[in-house]
């Protein structure tokens, strides 16, 4: 009798399996429900559901089945953003607004942007191209991909007028090598005028030279001098912005990675990823899904370390700004990107940011606030010069 209650399960959205279900009527078998269907409710839950956020889902289609309560199954949030990337995976072969048309495209705040984009997933139940309203593809609608929107949420696709405030889809990216040996060489000759010898330690290394000139003195009786080795005191601290707008330029961040990572530069070396700006998490991954607290990163450094920061600075002003204005539409930021960067200037005063862009390209807003913070320099050999120069 309890298979037709299994399947109600499953067709509501509640990912059970035959497995668990084996486990139920083992538990039946062996008198754990105590005969009672308060016994068979508390057993059934505890085998057949595994997340906490099922509960209240189990309850409704345990109340419909054993006790006549209405229930309908609806499609869950998962479902729902299933569907939704399947109507977005191909972008429609629409025209483009005229610059008047956009002209009078109506900008919401940040709040405004995603409550109406909460609103829209919500009532949307089918695949909408160039339009203005609905998620789609093409037109002047504020949510989707293709479109033409002064400030949106994109939805899928892949970035294309760089004007989306928010982005709400999965990130696939691949960390960057650190195994790159070709045209590394000239970034590791740059890299190396960081470096702060100091003789440290034992005196166990020969110093060869002071060793003839001690025997000289000596009339040719052989005298070893010794002296402590040399260490690179230096300590860097690397973040990369990763994804977006970065994209094009992952090959040479790869090289400046690759070569910062070879340890022999440096006494100590941190990496971490960010995107567009990093607000309470940095990632040590690139799909930043792992991460360590920013706050624990920053009380582990001092003004005795160096920190290059590689990203184009470019973002939505409220990326910068707002609470709540992560470009990723899940992660609700509750401090400013502005308020963690200027605790990166003050614990690291020594901050070099270096922008792959072309120096034409630094004139937005965000850039412009950012270059006012931290010396801001391009991503090339002469810039990388220019940057190391900055931070000795």
């Amino acid at each position: 009798m309890f298979i037709d209650f299994f399947f109600l399960l499953r067709r509501a959205g509640v990912p059970v399996s035959t497995t668990e279900f084996l486990a139920l009527c083992q538990g039946l078998k062996a008198g754990l429900a105590r005969n009672s269907l308060h016994g068979f409710y508390v057993l059934a839950r505890a085998t057949l559901i595994k997340r906490a956020e099922h509960f209240d889902l189990y309850d409704q289609v345990f109340a419909a089945y054993f006790k006549d309560r209405p229930f309908q199954p609806e499609r869950t949030s998962s479902q729902l953003h299933d569907d939704l990337l399947a109507w977005l995976e191909e972008a429609a072969d629409l025209p483009v607004p005229t610059a008047e048309e956009l002209a009078k495209l109506e900008r919401m705040n940040l709040d405004e942007l995603r409550q109406a984009f909460e609103d829209r997933l919500a009532e949307q139940d089918e695949r909408h191209d160039g339009g203005n309203r609905w998620i789609g593809t093409g037109g002047t609608s504020p949510f989707g991909h293709s479109g033409h929107n002064p400030a949106g949420i994109r939805v899928g696709g892949a970035s294309q007028n760089r004007s989306a405030v928010q982005v709400a889809t999965e990130r696939r990216f691949r960390n960057l090598r650190t195994d790159l040996v070709l045209d590394t060489r000239q970034i590791s000759l740059a890299l190396r005028k960081l470096r702060d010898l100091a003789r440290e330690g034992r005196a166990d290394e020969l110093d060869l030279d002071a060793t003839i000139e001690a025997t000289g003195k000596n009339a040719g009786d052989i005298e070893l001098v010794f002296r402590p080795p040399r260490h690179n005191r230096l300590k860097l601290l690397l973040l990369m912005d990763v994804g977006g707008s970065m994209t094009p330029h992952t090959h040479l961040t790869s090289l400046l990675f690759s070569a910062a990572n070879r340890a022999h530069h440096f006494q100590a070396f941190e990496a971490y990823y960010f995107h567009n700006c990093f607000y309470e998490t940095l990632y040590t991954d690139m799909e930043r899904r792992q991460g360590k607290p920013t706050a624990e990163v920053l009380a582990a450094v001092d003004d005795s370390w160096r920190c290059v920061v590689v990203g184009d600075a470019a973002m939505a002003p409220t990326e910068l700004t707002a609470p709540g204005g992560a470009i990723d539409y899940y992660h609700f930021n509750e401090e400013s990107g502005w308020t963690w960067l200027n605790r990166l200037a003050e614990r690291v005063p020594r901050t070099a940011w270096i922008n792959p862009d072309d120096p034409r390209w630094w004139g937005s807003y965000t850039t412009r606030q950012i270059g006012q913070l931290f010396e801001m320099f391009p991503l090339t050999l002469e810039g990388l010069d220019q940057a190391i120069s900055a931070i000795r």
